[in-house]
């Protein structure tokens, strides 16, 4: 488990269930995804970010406000799981529910994630990716440090290419530009 100032990133529980699969069937929360997920498809989610803790050791935590409600969706660490150019590689993600935008909470939790990622775990870099409509996501990316180098944009191997969220922009973080001394979130 991570708290940091306002919130607590730990596994997945059973009560989850029900307030994320509200937030993946959100239009608004899953705009750059080619679909809202169904109640199964939510709780397949859960259940492949699980195995990844249980193989990996880190994944995608569950974010919950110190102050409530219980859940606000998830930021985390995970193995990309697809072929591309840049693999193999781990990303930072993120999906909060839309009464959570615009308060800082996907910078503080994935601020976290990457003192985890590098001083806990010692990996050498990480790597965030969306669609280039996403701005929201992007400036998360920029704020947390990531930079984007425009050759390395690439088509999502898993969307078709005539698709029309197929194009997405990579950015990307090496632990040597880190400044983790001054964003530091108390790890327990």
């Amino acid at each position: 488990m991570i708290t940091t100032p306002r919130l607590r990133l730990r596994r997945w529980e059973q009560p989850d269930l029900d307030p994320f699969a509200e937030i993946c069937a959100d239009e608004q929360v899953m705009e750059f995804f080619p679909a809202p997920l169904t109640r199964k498809q939510s709780n397949d989610f859960i259940a492949r970010v699980d195995r990844h803790f249980d193989e990996h050791g880190y994944g995608f935590w569950a974010v919950e406000s110190l102050e409530g409600p219980r859940l606000i969706g998830f930021v985390g660490l995970a193995q990309v799981a697809f072929a591309a150019d840049f693999v193999p590689a781990v990303e930072i993600g993120w999906r909060l529910a839309r009464s959570a935008w615009g308060q800082g909470y996907a910078s503080e939790a994935g601020r976290a994630a990457l003192g985890y990622a590098f001083e806990t775990l010692g990996l050498c870099e990480i790597v965030s990716f969306t669609v280039p409509e996403n701005t929201r996501s992007r400036a998360v990316m920029e704020r947390l440090g990531l930079k984007r180098n425009p050759r390395e944009d690439f088509d999502h191997p898993t969307l078709g290419a005539r698709h029309p969220l197929a194009r997405h922009v990579l950015y990307r973080l090496a632990a040597s530009d880190w400044s983790g001394s001054s964003q530091r979130d108390e790890a327990v």
